[in-house]
């Protein structure tokens, strides 16, 4: 199943969100449904490929320990391959987030009349050269605060490993 899946996989995750915006605009229409569907749409590769890796990178002595101590398949998921993923799921996230960002400030700076995007490209355009870096910093900081969020929703989901 895995060799179907992955070339499938890593042909969706190598197709640029930004080449696709006229795809999303012409289905979705110019508003904020095309913007949000192009991020996910950028979002969900780094984190399902993590997924994937973490799953697939459980240490094959914790499933065979687990098995032999006759968990179920449902329990071996949420007991043993769930929790040894975590981190490597995490890790999608956080990439996920900023593409999150470059994807939609990109869209914005082609397609949008507001927001972040719109602001910086149109303060370089007009001179308004401290408006373009507060939006800079601005985008920065958004970013620099989702990445401390998530890290630390990951460190208390993984409480149990303890101090890294």
């Amino acid at each position: 199943m895995a060799e179907i899946l992955n070339p499938l996989l890593e042909l969706f995750r190598n197709t640029a969100p930004l080449a696709l915006l006229p795809v999303f605009v012409l289905v979705l229409g110019m508003g904020e449904t095309s913007k949000v569907s192009m991020v996910v749409y950028s979002c969900i590769w780094p984190v399902v490929l993590n997924t994937v890796s973490g799953v697939r990178n459980v240490d094959p002595l914790l499933i065979r320990s687990a098995l032999s101590m006759g968990l179920t398949p449902l329990q071996l998921c949420r007991k043993v391959v769930l929790p040894a993923s975590v981190p490597t799921v995490f890790t999608g996230i956080r990439v996920a987030g900023a593409y999150s960002i470059l994807v939609l400030i990109a869209a914005e700076m082609v397609g949008a009349k507001a927001g972040l995007g719109y602001l910086v490209n149109y303060s370089q355009f007009t001179f308004e050269i401290p408006k373009m870096y507060a939006g800079i910093v601005t985008l920065a900081l958004l970013g620099l605060a989702f990445n401390h969020a998530v890290l630390l929703v990951e460190r208390r989901l993984t409480a149990w490993q303890g101090e890294r």
